[in-house]
């Protein structure tokens, strides 16, 4: 099939974008594929065509607004000058307003109605992330009511969408996102005390590790950190990985007025997170809301067990107590996991971690492709038929 799939950032820093890689690498032999995007990462340039869509990419709501009036003008260009018709317009979300297949990861109109008023965000930001979130929410019914077929990472968003759209039952599936599991395993040569020691990490310290790229608010820092202050137990050490320098100045200020910094270290934005993940003991996202937590499933992947919120994608996974242990995303729901997990032998966390390594096998970048081979391939076979 000739495919003509749209995102605004195709890249392995993007969660939806890493997904969209990972179907492009693995079916550009067997489907033609035009990426019309505002970034592309093509990982294969001799057979995946690019498109590129110039769009204002900040604040967010002009990005979303931008791309959905320049890249209509583009397709139809590009089918205009190459005479080219494609068998299957795919989108992510609700960013075009026709197509075949919708690709969502948010259900806007739920978090807005159920979660905004729980992320307590202020300032300016704030503003521009409503904005965006309320945009997105207005334009979802139209695209979702026009796509023949809906394709969500969990069981949570496929409900959230069914409960706020109707009209869309019966036509979403659920294809959850791919886990580098092979690539998250701690190699064997791996100098797990050295990249400690240069953390300032004692040897017996007990360290877990929070990883988000932004919306710190909304992944739930502030009830972590507040949860931290109400444990003394000055072994107890936590790893921020991610976030830009303004908002991690802001979350600074915050660790030193509670009296955290000697327990709490920043370390900004990393290409590659897998070092921090082996050398913690234990992983923890604390998240307001998710669709499908990928970041949750790495750390699993990579041998650590979780200390997580029941949201989206989550609750298909962590089974409390076994892999993990499951949160409130409150300051006394995290500080009750914490306890928890501090009344845990070594032993026992690290049989943890090791069930949750085991379990996610499941959510392999194989079963990734292949579903999505089989998807596109009905897609074909009823156009053929």
């Amino acid at each position: 099939m000739k495919i003509a799939l749209f995102d605004h950032s195709v890249k392995s820093s993007n969660a939806i974008g890493k997904c969209n890689l990972s179907i492009l690498g693995a079916l550009c032999e067997e489907h033609e594929f035009t990426v019309f995007a505002a970034e592309f990462e093509n990982p294969r340039p001799e057979k995946i065509r690019w498109v590129r869509v110039p769009v204002l990419k900040w604040p967010p709501a002009f990005l979303y607004l931008s791309f959905h009036i320049v890249a209509p003008i583009l397709y139809y260009w590009h089918r205009l000058w190459h005479r080219e018709h494609f068998d299957l317009v795919q989108t992510v979300e609700s960013i075009l307003s026709f197509g075949d297949v919708a690709y969502p990861h948010f259900c806007n109109r739920a978090y807005l109605k159920r979660h905004w008023e729980k992320s307590n965000q202020t300032g300016v930001k704030s503003w521009v992330r409503w904005l965006d979130h309320k945009c997105r929410s207005l334009v979802e019914p139209w695209v979702y009511r026009r796509v023949e077929h809906i394709v969500v990472p969990s069981q949570g968003l496929h409900d959230e969408l069914a409960s706020e759209y109707p009209y869309t039952r019966g036509r979403i599936q659920v294809l959850h996102n791919p886990v580098e599991v092979e690539r998250m395993r701690r190699p064997a040569e791996f100098d797990r005390e050295t990249f400690r020691e240069k953390l300032a990490i004692g040897r017996e310290d007990l360290v877990l590790v929070f990883v988000a790229l932004g919306h710190f608010e909304r992944k739930g820092l502030p009830p972590l950190l507040s949860a931290l202050a109400k444990i003394s137990e000055p072994g107890l050490r936590l790893i921020v990985v991610g976030g830009r320098s303004g908002l991690i100045s802001s979350y600074r200020a915050d660790v030193e007025q509670m009296g955290l910094s000697g327990r709490v270290s920043f370390v900004g934005m990393q290409h590659d997170v897998r070092p921090y993940l082996w050398a913690a003991d234990g992983f923890t996202l604390p998240s307001l809301y998710e669709v499908f937590p990928l970041v949750s499933l790495e750390a699993a992947a990579a041998g650590l067990p979780l200390i997580v919120s029941s949201v989206n994608g989550v609750v298909e996974f962590v089974s409390d107590g076994k892999n993990g242990i499951l949160i409130d995303h409150t300051p006394e729901g995290v500080a009750g996991g914490l306890s928890r997990f501090l009344a845990l032998t070594p032993e026992a966390r690290r049989a943890m971690g090791q069930q949750a390594q085991k379990d996610v096998s499941q959510y392999d970048t194989s079963s990734f492709v292949t579903a999505w081979r089989q998807f596109y391939a009905e897609r074909a076979n009823h156009a053929g038929g």
